[in-house]
């Protein structure tokens, strides 16, 4: 059971393999439910993973699944393994790429970063940009083992658009074109949507749904209230969450039907933020956090609204102390154009969606400025309130 020169006793490291994870099998689960061991189960499920798939790799360039008659690797990993053949042809691909990724998959044996991670970056390795990738790999691996997921995904997205600029606007002109909708109906007159939409879009479609949805949703509170009293809870509400989101479509459809022809259309913000060391390289994202190219604004630019945010710089003073309870008007906006997202760090919901707290609480002396203002989303905006469990 000995590893030495490149020789591995390999059935004696898989039976003790075998009998470690038969332990972990047998174990009381609440041995293993502290943090500690949480993490390192899923930094050695990662490891694992990194095995097996350089394994894979190894296999599907070797051929030996050829003797079995399969046409392919993943042909032959989906019978052998009981894969869905698409999960096997991603295992193959990703091992293919880890080929040309030695510091990715260095960082992936290690446990430093995981699947999801070196998935992304063999996507973004392609051959437009792999003199970039070389470059900058192990910048990339480094900011994959430091920031959340979608943080990281941010990152690449931006990485990509610097280091293959035509081809990031020909993969947004290739999403906008690849816009459906579908309508059919059942034979007993049931509805089916089906549709795609480039992001732009659909922030539009979805921020008008929330709105809606939120209108709704208080009166359906309301008319819980007025029918059991103060005590009711999600449950009791006329409608679930589907439904109301199913009624805020209609009443959208009825809007549109009832809005005036000359009436003002709603017109999209811009916002420019300068001077802040965060944006020091171009940024362009929905207010959700979705990264799109700065050419995906051009239809929209005529209409726009253009707001210019100016951080720690002379001509705008945005962190003024006043004698006021709530965030609002430029104090707000800036909160949510600096944080972007709720201030706890295991919560990622969008600084829009989120009310703004006082990090210094108002009840304690806090002024409401931008330096003691955080995005926080309702649960975590009222847990700081909440008695330890």
């Amino acid at each position: 059971m000995s590893v030495s020169s490149g020789v591995l006793d390999k059935s004696g490291v898989l039976d003790k393999l075998a009998a470690d994870i038969d332990a972990l099998v047998e174990a009381d689960p609440s041995v293993l439910a502290d943090p500690e061991t949480i993490v390192a189960l899923n930094r050695q499920l990662e490891r694992l993973s990194a095995v097996n798939t350089r394994a894979t790799a190894t296999f599907d360039a070797s051929r030996a699944w050829d003797g079995d008659g399969a046409r392919t690797a993943a042909a032959w990993l989906a019978v052998r393994c009981s894969l869905p053949v698409a999960t096997a042809r991603s295992r193959v691909r990703q091992g293919r790429a880890l080929r040309r990724m030695g510091l990715v998959e260095r960082a992936w044996l290690d446990g430093e970063v995981g699947e999801a991670q070196v998935a992304l970056m063999a996507r973004a390795d392609k051959p437009a940009t792999a003199e970039a990738f070389a470059r900058d790999e192990a910048m990339l691996v480094g900011e994959a083992a430091r920031l959340r997921f979608g943080s990281f995904a941010r990152v690449l997205t931006y990485w990509a658009q610097r280091a293959d600029p035509d081809g990031a606007d020909g993969d947004a002109r290739a999403q906008h074109d690849g816009r459906r909708l579908h309508l059919s109906q059942s034979l007993d007159g049931m509805w089916f949507l089906d549709g795609v939409v480039d992001p732009l879009t659909g922030a539009i479609v979805v921020n008008e749904l929330k709105r809606l949805e939120a209108k709704l949703f208080q009166a359906d509170w309301t008319e819980a209230r007025d029918r059991l009293g103060d005590n009711v809870g999600v449950d009791d509400l006329a409608r679930t969450h589907k439904q109301r989101r199913a009624d805020a479509l209609a009443e959208m459809a009825r809007r549109s039907a009832t809005a005036p022809a000359d009436g003002r259309r709603p017109e999209p913000l811009i916002s420019v933020l300068v001077g802040y060391e965060t944006f020091a390289a171009m940024m362009c994202e929905l207010a959700d956090g979705t990264v799109i190219t700065a050419g995906s604004l051009r239809g929209c630019l005529d209409e726009a609204w253009v707001e210019r945010v100016v951080f720690d710089g002379p001509s705008r003073v945005i962190d003024v102390g006043v004698p006021r309870r709530l965030f609002s008007g430029a104090t707000r906006r800036a909160i949510e154009l600096r944080d972007r997202e709720c201030f706890h760090p295991y919560c990622d919901v969008p600084a829009v969606d989120c009310e703004m707290d006082h990090d210094l609480r108002w009840s304690e002396g806090g002024l409401t400025t931008t330096d003691n203002g955080r995005p926080a989303c309702p649960f975590h905006n009222r847990a700081r309130e909440r008695p330890p469990p």
